[in-house]
């Protein structure tokens, strides 16, 4: 089986021919960022995916297998739903309550696109936004992972907020359970563990002392 262990600079320039002719991989959103992965190439060939840990593809990256075979990605076109509003405000709030919950979002002049989740559907349409499930690939802004909540204080945080936190509650037997460390690219599974809480636990740390070992005198 061949492996695929470089992601080429997209700042290299490649000559449009060697592109043109390298052999495709079309993965959707889940699959492009795991950094193991066992594939199949659109001509059938299984090859094994080996990047560095933290690596995401987007479409037309280019590949480098370990016998300097080029492999161009293609994002697939998957399960998403696509929102919009009729004025930018609403646009906004609706952007602001899915990174507060760092949803991967895909943003657009005039839209946000996000995986395919009744339950933010659902927050979406209350908050007043209009939401379409389509096929399309998907491609979010890099860093969606990461950052810290952000809090408001004003009262239109205060009532998009509670009515977030209503839709979530409805919905707590919702379970996107499911860790992925190796997969095929074939049985897409699109179930993803999402953290909606702000709480912090810190059960796990021990924070005892004994101080009957310290001796005053």
């Amino acid at each position: 089986m061949r492996t695929i262990d470089k992601l080429i600079d997209p700042k290299i320039k490649l000559a449009a021919v060697l592109v043109k002719r390298a052999p495709t991989l079309t993965l959707d959103f889940d699959a492009r960022r795991k950094s193991r992965l066992a594939a199949t190439l659109d001509n059938g060939e299984e090859v094994a995916l080996v990047l560095p840990r933290g690596t995401v593809l987007r479409d037309g990256d280019v590949l480098v297998a370990q016998d300097g075979t080029l492999v161009r990605v293609i994002a697939a076109a998957e399960a998403v739903l696509m929102v919009t509003a009729r004025d930018g405000l609403t646009l906004t709030r609706a952007a602001y309550h899915l990174g507060n919950r760092h949803t991967p979002v895909e943003v657009g002049a005039d839209y946000l696109k996000l995986e395919y989740d009744p339950v933010l559907a659902d927050m979406l349409k209350r908050i007043g936004a209009m939401v379409e499930q389509v096929t399309l690939p998907f491609q979010p802004e890099s860093g969606a992972y990461g950052g810290g909540h952000k809090h408001g204080h004003d009262e239109t945080f205060a009532e998009d907020y509670a009515l977030a936190q209503q839709v979530y509650g409805e919905h707590h037997g919702h379970d996107h359970g499911g860790e992925h460390d190796y997969d095929h690219d074939h049985g897409h599974d699109h179930s993803h563990e999402h953290d909606h809480g702000h709480g912090h636990d810190h059960s796990d740390c021990d924070h005892d002392h004994d101080h009957s070992k310290h001796a005053h005198r």
